[in-house]
C-alpha cells in the first residue's frame, strides 16, 4: 500500500518505481525521478533532503547514466528505500518533515515535461522473434527456406543509429529515399511503405572491459532496466538497399521509446521459460534458467478521421527465441566493450498467431490483406497523420507493471 492512491489498472502502482526524467516550469533543470501512480516524485529533493539512508549525490542529472553506473547493489538499494518511504504504514514517512518534503517533491503528471530518460551511446537492434523471420521469410524467400542457415544459432542484430532515438510523442517525418522501380532505375521518392516495429529495449548499466567478453550466468547484473520501442521502418526503401550489408537508411529516420525505464528487479517475478531453444545453443549462449518475460504488448492506430484509436495487435515478449541476456552475451563475444546507456533492441516481437503480428508488413501480409479500421478506411502502410499508440504491462495480482506508451503521428515534411 501507498500513501497516494493507485487504480489498479495504472501501470505505476508501488511494485513499478520506474525511473525517468522530469522538469517543470518552476524548475526547468531536468533531473531524475521515479513514478507513482498520476505523480511523479522527484529523487533529487529527496536526496537533498535526507530521506535516504545517505546523500547518493545520482539525481541532479538530466539523465540516468550517473546512477546507473552506480552498480546493482546502489540500484537495489535505492528501490528498496523508495518502497519503504513511499508505503502508508512507514514510520518515517509519517513524520511531519517527511511529509512536507514528499509532499513538495510531489509533481502531477499533467504540470511536468518529460525527458529522453538516457543519454544513449551506441545502438544495436536484434532479430531475436522466431514468429517474426519465419513470416518474413516466408513473404520474400517461401517456407522452405524461411529461416537463414544461422538464425537458430545466434541472435541476429546490426547497428542502428543512436542520434536518432527519440521520445514518445515525437513527430515522425516520413523519409525519402531510393525505392526499386521493376524493369527501370530507382527512383528517389517519400516511402510508400513506412511501418512500425513492436519491440523492446533494455538498457545497459555496467561495463566490460575491451577484450572480456560478458558471460551469459552473469549477463542479468549488466542490465538495468527496459523501455518500449518503436522501430519506425521504411520497407520499400529498405528492400531496395539492405543487400548485402543491411538496414540502414530504412531505420536511420526514427526509433522511438517510452520515458519511462522499468528495472529489472520491478520484472523479475514475471519471469518465464523462453521457448526451447533446438538446436541446443553453444556453451556461451546456454542457460537453464527463466530468462523469457511475460509482458503483454498492444499496438493501436488512428486515423485524423478517427475519433479514437483501433486496437490492431496484441503479442508478448514470453514469445521471443532469444532472451535479452543471450542478446548481451552474443554482443560481446567477441570481447565488445558495452558502454553505460547503451541500448540494445529485441526487433520486433510477433507472436504464433495472427493478430499478434508486430509490425504492418507482417499484419497486412507485404499489403496483400488490409487492415480494415472503424472509419472505414483501409491500411496496407502506415499513412499521413496516422498515430500509432503501443502499450506494454505484465498483469500482476491485482496489480500492473506497465511501460506506459509510446506514441509516434506519421507526419510529411513540408
Amino acid at each position: 500500500m501507498t500513501f497516494i492512491e493507485v487504480s489498479p489498472e495504472s501501470h505505476f502502482p508501488i511494485q513499478n518505481l520506474p525511473y525517468g526524467i522530469f522538469s517543470t516550469a518552476e524548475n526547468p533543470n531536468p533531473r531524475v525521478c521515479t513514478r507513482l501512480g498520476d505523480y511523479v516524485i522527484d529523487l533529487a529533493m529527496l536526496d537533498e533532503s535526507n530521506l535516504f539512508s545517505k546523500q547518493y549525490n545520482l539525481f541532479n542529472e538530466s539523465s540516468l547514466n550517473k546512477f546507473m553506473s552506480a552498480g546493482k547493489n546502489v540500484w537495489r538499494e535505492i528501490r528498496q528505500q523508495l518502497t519503504e518511504l513511499l508505503s502508508s504504514n512507514n514510520s518515517k514517512a509519517r513524520t511531519e518533515p517527511s511529509r512536507s518534503v514528499k509532499k513538495e517533491a510531489l509533481h502531477f503528471i499533467q504540470n511536468i515535461k518529460l525527458h529522453l530518460p538516457v543519454q544513449i551511446g551506441d545502438y544495436t537492434d536484434f532479430y531475436a522473434s522466431r514468429e517474426h523471420a519465419t513470416n518474413v521469410g516466408i513473404m520474400f524467400r517461401g517456407k522452405e527456406n524461411a529461416l537463414m542457415p544461422n538464425w537458430l544459432h545466434l541472435p541476429v542484430g546490426y547497428h542502428g543509429r543512436a542520434s536518432s532515438i527519440v521520445l514518445s510523442n515525437t513527430n515522425v517525418i516520413r523519409p525519402h529515399g531510393q525505392v526499386a522501380v521493376k524493369d527501370s532505375p530507382p527512383e528517389f521518392v517519400a516511402s510508400r511503405s513506412l511501418d512500425f516495429e513492436l519491440e523492446m529495449g533494455f538498457f545497459v548499466g555496467q561495463e566490460n572491459n575491451l577484450g572480456e567478453p560478458i558471460k551469459i550466468e552473469n549477463a542479468h547484473e549488466y542490465i538495468f532496466g527496459m523501455v518500449l520501442l518503436n522501430d519506425w521502418s521504411a520497407r520499400d526503401i529498405q528492400a531496395w538497399e539492405y543487400q548485402p550489408l543491411g538496414p540502414f537508411l530504412a531505420k536511420n529516420f526514427a526509433t522511438s521509446i517510452s520515458p519511462w525505464v522499468v528495472t529489472m528487479d520491478a520484472l523479475d517475478s514475471f519471469r518465464v521459460p523462453t521457448p526451447k531453444q533446438d538446436p541446443t545453443p553453444l556453451p556461451y549462449l546456454k542457460i537453464d534458467s527463466a530468462l523469457g518475460i511475460d509482458i503483454s504488448l498492444e499496438v493501436f492506430l488512428q486515423s485524423e478521421s478517427m475519433s479514437e484509436a483501433q486496437l490492431i495487435s496484441n503479442s508478448n515478449m514470453k514469445y521471443l527465441y532469444w532472451s535479452i541476456e543471450q542478446m548481451l552475451a552474443h554482443h560481446t563475444i567477441t570481447g565488445c566493450n558495452m558502454r553505460v546507456g547503451d541500448l540494445c533492441g529485441t526487433g520486433t516481437i510477433s507472436a504464433p498467431y495472427e493478430n499478434g503480428y508486430g509490425s504492418m508488413l507482417e499484419l497486412t501480409w507485404r499489403g496483400e490483406k488490409p487492415i480494415q479500421l472503424s472509419s472505414g478506411e483501409e491500411r496496407k502502410f502506415l499513412q499521413d497523420g496516422d498515430t500509432v499508440t503501443m502499450k506494454a504491462y505484465c498483469q500482476g495480482d491485482g496489480y500492473r507493471i506497465g511501460f506506459g506508451e509510446v506514441v509516434g503521428k506519421i507526419i510529411r515534411n513540408a
